[in-house]
């Protein structure tokens, strides 16, 4: 029981020493983010500064086109399997 007691805290110091590098990674990559133009930060690239990327109305228009589309398909073919 002691190896179980001694391999369950080495696993617990080593989690605490991984974590505490994970938070100094994020702060550093939020650091270089802030200086980046485009403004991204995080460890997931979640957008936090700058502007947001805008579509044209033709560009939307396009967009809805293809996905009536798609869904037109979809149903075509789910009518298909019902018959």
């Amino acid at each position: 029981m002691a190896n179980l007691s001694k391999a369950l805290n080495d696993l617990r110091s080593q989690r605490k020493r991984v974590a505490d590098e994970l938070e100094k990674l994020d702060e550093a990559i939020a650091v270089v983010g802030k200086l980046n133009s485009g403004g991204y930060t995080g460890a997931r690239g979640v957008r936090t500064l700058g502007a947001k990327r805008r579509l044209s109305p033709a560009a939307r228009r396009r967009i809805a086109e293809a996905q009536k589309l798609r869904w037109a398909k979809w149903k075509a073919k789910q009518q298909k399997k019902s018959a």
